[in-house]
């Protein structure tokens, strides 16, 4: 048996060890979602202190 036998054309050949596109995220994705993130727990505090703040008088 060679390695012929089991050679699929259109399967394209990957190395094992590369980091292919597919796994990773791209640089905007990562940037928008921290910004988000940020953003979230910013107006998360802004309303937990107008509450609290409003609880009191």
């Amino acid at each position: 048996m060679s390695d012929s036998e089991h050679y699929d054309p259109l399967t394209p050949s990957r190395q094992k060890s590369a980091d292919t596109q597919e796994r990773r995220m791209p640089r905007g994705v990562v940037i928008r979602l921290f910004a988000y993130l940020v953003a979230g727990h910013v107006v998360a505090a802004f309303l937990f202190l107008l509450f609290s703040v409003a609880g009191k008088g």
